[in-house]
């Protein structure tokens, strides 16, 4: 029998609003105003939006990544109703402890994650980092296979453990980063933009391996993407993002024939004409 906690959504948002502080002489900036959406175990949830629709706000707040920003000051924050990863809330600060359960449970793929490899490792050390920094004495043998193994889903040779970020094209690194994000095995990843610079062939890999790790590992994500083939062949349902509200929620095909709003109108008729 599944505890109460097994049957609530992994992920919630109830009339959820979004805001930046006021700084200096910008007043304080509403990015998300009245949202509310679930993604339950083994969901895959996409997200579109125009630039400046909130997206990536969103998936900040979600991660648990804004709890501890370089700069608290101007780190988003959740102003209305309110948000719960795993049932617990994240309107406010959450406890230390819970904060690190979460964060370990949680991977978040930015949309500048490439750029933000550390250039002195090698993609061996990066993929290799977040696991020894929980446990520095883990079996090296166990962990090279593993870092192997995650190389391989995301389509990439095993030749390419010995480079640095530098050496890689962009697809390259952003792959490396896709397999970081993945490497702890997490049980929700919040995702913007992750196919971004990546070739269509791997693209098709990476859609592969979401759908193998929702089907077979009960994986959970919020994608931000406009790669519809990724909306149409991972997500059960896409949310649709306008000047921070919510103008439609289903899956990607319905969306698109949606004529109710300006900005799916444009959606659509765009797609049609293969400029999405």
């Amino acid at each position: 029998m599944q505890s109460a906690s097994e049957l609530e959504p992994v992920l919630a948002a109830s009339d959820l609003t979004v805001s930046y502080p006021a700084h200096g002489a910008s007043a304080e900036h509403v990015a998300i105003s009245g949202v509310s959406f679930t993604v339950e175990s083994g969901e895959i949830l996409g997200v579109i939006g125009e630039a400046g629709s909130g997206k990536s706000t969103l998936a900040s707040v979600l991660s648990s990544d804004f709890k501890t920003p370089h700069n608290r000051r101007l780190a988003p924050m959740i102003t209305g109703g309110e948000a719960r990863l795993f049932g617990t809330p994240l309107r406010g600060r959450v406890p230390k402890r819970r904060l690190a359960e979460l964060q370990f449970r949680t991977a978040y793929l930015p949309q500048d994650a490439a750029m933000q490899l550390p250039a002195e490792y090698t993609v061996s050390e990066i993929l290799s980092q977040p696991i020894l920094e929980r446990d520095k004495r883990f079996d090296r043998t166990v962990l090279g296979r593993h870092v192997a193994t995650i190389l391989d889903a995301v389509h990439m040779p095993f030749g390419y453990l010995a480079s640095y970020p530098f050496e890689l094209s962009s697809g390259q690194r952003q792959r490396v980063a896709i397999a970081r994000a993945l490497v702890l095995g997490p049980r929700v990843l919040i995702a913007d933009e992750p196919t971004t610079g990546i070739d269509v062939l791997a693209r098709e890999a990476l859609h592969e391996l979401l759908r193998t790790l929702r089907d077979e590992k009960k994986l959970s994500a919020l994608v931000i993407s406009h790669d519809f083939a990724l909306l149409r062949h991972v997500t059960s349902r896409v949310l649709a993002l306008h000047k921070g509200g919510l103008v439609g929620l289903d899956d990607i095909d319905t969306l698109l024939g949606d004529r109710t709003h300006p900005y799916l109108s444009a959606l659509g008729a765009n797609e049609e004409g293969g400029t999405a």
